[in-house]
């Protein structure tokens, strides 16, 4: 039976107001922004919630996405700054990038104030906006309370490594695939969606015979995982551990296969 706190569940929503602790991505200038907070309750909510989250991160001009966002709720800065218990300069700074770029703290506050602001008003713009549902090739996914070296994940997983890229680096979070639905369902706009709240965390694949497909995928889209595992693989093609490689990223295969690989992972 999972622990409370440690549900995986088909896509990056946990329970409502589970815990999802302390989480991190990588804009495309090296910064970073860590997260810590708790899903929302309505589903479609929290999708939102992680969508606008994600793209304010990943974006190389915060301040312009969080103006786009609450231009597309059609909320103004004052009653923002109201429910912020601020005052609509501070908004219009942030926005303008006059200020240095918002810290997590302020993204997530500012997020959660629109969808509130929204659901005042009957949610109508959340609905509409809200995201699609997760692609049927993601199995399972989870962000984790606390980094996990990749060496500790690894010996959880009985995985030995396959390429010659450096183990050392901490893991935030895994998604479970299976690669050829998921190669076939999320199409390059929507890999984003694999990610959840970071990109420091594993890919696992399962249902893989050669692996060229799972590593060619992730050679061609900007955003990439801490490392890749593959569950239960056939004979890993040379070129699989060429690109994993020239990406430097890890490239580990264990015997489990998936239904074993989210159990084990259920117990992190």
């Amino acid at each position: 039976m999972t622990r409370p706190g440690r549900r995986i569940s088909p896509g990056p929503l946990s329970a409502p107001g589970t815990p999802f602790g302390t989480c991190r991505a990588y804009t495309p200038t090296g910064s970073e922004a860590i997260y810590t907070g708790s899903r929302l309750a309505r589903p479609v909510d929290a999708e939102l919630r992680e969508k606008i989250a994600g793209e304010v991160v990943l974006s190389p001009h915060p301040g312009r996405t969080l103006r786009k966002w609450r231009e597309d709720f059609g909320i103004s800065q004052r009653d923002l700054a109201r429910r912020l218990v601020t005052v609509p300069s501070v908004i219009s700074d942030y926005e303008s990038e006059r200020r240095q770029s918002p810290g997590a703290g302020f993204i997530r506050r500012y997020v959660e104030a629109l969808i509130a602001l929204d659901a005042d008003k009957g949610g109508k713009v959340g609905e509409r906006l809200g995201a699609r549902p997760h692609s049927e090739g993601i199995l399972g996914m989870r962000e984790f309370a606390v980094a996990i070296p990749l060496k500790t994940l690894g010996d959880r997983l009985e995985a030995r490594a396959v390429s010659r890229v450096d183990l050392h680096r901490d893991i935030h979070g895994f998604t479970v695939l299976d690669a050829p639905r998921a190669i076939l369902s999320i199409d390059a706009s929507h890999f984003v969606e694999v990610y959840g709240w970071t990109t420091q965390r594993a890919l696992i694949f399962s249902n893989v015979k050669y692996g060229r497909s799972p590593m060619v995928a992730i050679r061609a889209h900007p955003m990439k995982p801490a490392a890749v595992f593959f569950a239960n693989p056939g004979r890993v093609d040379p070129l699989a551990i060429r690109l994993s490689e020239v990406e430097n990223i890890p490239l580990l295969t264990t015997a489990l296969n998936a239904p074993a690989v989210l159990e084990r992972l259920e117990e992190l």
